[in-house]
């Protein structure tokens, strides 16, 4: 029998709810210490469960129904966020959220999109994939933003943008390939935070940034491994192997150039403790936001270029061979 690593972490979080409420029905400095000694142990159990995931278990991780989504860390990292609806054109699309906040005493813009955690947000939100005018909605705010010299952070959760015929009659690749063009040239700060699934373009739509932070536990890849592995092995079972093969985990991602930075999750997954995820994101934030803060917007929009032009590897025959 395979062994199911997310199972075992549910098994030892159920022990762990159990041990604190013998500790409670049981006071005493004796038991208190031997809790305090197993609990420990636990914890540190469920932090080598994590470490030595699979790529595909990290899939699952990054699609867990409880893992904190844009709403989660503007709850916790923000300040006063005022959302802003509407693309000026169509509607609202309410997979992606938009909006003015507070970070750290400063302005700034936040973009992300919004899965939601129980079948009734899920449905409301489209699970996450957003249409034509949510990704219009996202460049609508940002350039409103940059008009006030705010900073950009995107929160990036989807399986991809959504694919219905309705999206496609509304320009759906045009409103993706105009944000990439116009994220490109934003004289501001973008600091990119892939915190789940980072599916194709509907993700890279609101992640063209100056820094690429990724969740332990997150991917981030031009297409899913089931859609993977249906194209090159006409079998959709094989996703576990597609997973692999895509290099879509973000220490892969990392050695690979392609994001700057991979943020630790609490012991378990960010899904078992959204305020100690949010507190670990919120530094690797400040330092983001410091960083590029200090640059000229020529040098920065200059190393924004020159960081997705360096993205991937070339091979030019020789036509004289």
């Amino acid at each position: 029998m395979a062994f199911n690593a997310d199972k075992a972490r549910r098994e030892l979080e159920k022990i762990l709810r159990e041990i604190d409420a013998l500790g409670k029905s049981h006071p005493g400095s004796a038991t208190e210490k031997q809790i305090g000694k197993l609990s420990g142990q636990i914890h540190q159990l469920k932090s080598e469960l994590t470490a030595h995931v699979t790529p595909w278990q990290r899939v699952q991780l990054a699609r867990h129904p409880q893992r904190p989504h844009t709403l989660d860390y503007v709850q916790i990292l923000f300040q006063d966020f005022t959302e802003i609806h509407g693309d000026r054109s169509f509607g609202d699309d309410p997979a992606m959220i938009a909006g003015m906040a507070w970070f750290q005493g400063q302005p700034v813009t936040v973009i992300g999109h919004q899965k939601g955690h129980i079948t009734q947000q899920k449905l409301e939100r489209n699970f996450g994939m957003p249409k034509p005018e949510g990704y219009r909605k996202a460049l609508r705010v940002m350039q409103m933003g940059a008009k006030f010299h705010r900073p950009v952070i995107s929160f990036v959760d989807t399986p991809g943008a959504y694919p219905g015929i309705d999206s496609e009659e509304r320009g759906q690749a045009e409103a993706i390939a105009r944000n990439l063009r116009e994220m490109a040239r934003l004289p501001v700060p973008i600091v990119v935070v892939v915190t789940g699934e980072g599916g194709s373009g509907g993700a890279l739509a609101i992640a063209v940034g100056d820094r690429i932070l990724m969740l332990e536990n997150s991917v981030y890849s031009v297409i899913s491994p089931e859609g993977c592995a249906s194209i090159t092995w006409r079998d959709s079972t094989k996703a576990e192997l597609a997973a692999d093969a895509l290099k879509m985990t973000a220490e892969d991602l990392k050695s690979a150039g392609i994001i700057d930075e991979v943020i630790p999750e609490p012991p378990g997954g960010a899904h078992g403790d959204h305020a100690a995820m949010a507190h670990l994101l919120e530094v690797s934030l400040k330092t983001a936001l410091q960083e590029l803060q200090q640059l000229p917007a020529e040098e920065m929009l200059e190393m924004r270029y020159q960081k997705f032009r360096r993205m991937g590897q070339f091979i030019q025959e020789n036509p004289s061979a």
